[in-house]
């Protein structure tokens, strides 16, 4: 089961993002600040397979302050960015910085919520794939020192 941990400073949308994505089938943990969200990260028994994030919270910046805490707990860590105002040069430095996706929450047209749902898929995807290929990696060189 993909666990996940959404943070967010706004009650309702927490509570919006944690119910459509426990429908989904998703273990869902959430945090209403980057400092609760920095705490949970790093004492989680293990890493979150999935790291929602807003941007905004208790400052403009909050947002990269939860993607450093989830790449210093675990270099594979996926996190998505969501944000009710987004701009460009965020949107760049979230990517730059190693985030998933950067989503706006208030796209005319667009269910914010479904889109996140298949973005956490995609995440989860590439999740997998990459802890295979590290435990494939991992195995080669084990074979390779027990043959060497």
């Amino acid at each position: 089961m993909c666990r996940v941990l959404v943070i967010d400073d706004e009650e309702g949308v927490l509570n919006a993002v944690r119910r459509r994505l426990e429908r989904n089938g998703y273990k869902v943990s959430t945090v209403g600040s980057a400092a609760d969200a920095s705490n949970e990260i790093a004492n989680a028994p293990k890493p979150f397979d999935v790291i929602v994030t807003d941007m905004s919270m208790d400052n403009p910046n909050s947002g990269l302050d939860v993607l450093n805490a989830a790449f210093a707990r675990d270099l594979f860590a996926e996190v998505i960015v969501m944000t009710a105002y987004g701009n460009v040069g965020n949107a760049v430095e979230c990517m730059r910085r190693g985030a998933f996706d950067y989503i706006e929450k208030n796209t005319p047209g667009v269910d914010a919520y479904e889109v996140l749902t298949m973005k956490i898929d995609q995440a989860m995807e590439r999740r997998r794939r990459d802890l295979r290929t590290v435990e494939l990696w991992e195995r080669a060189a084990r074979s390779k020192e027990k043959t060497g």
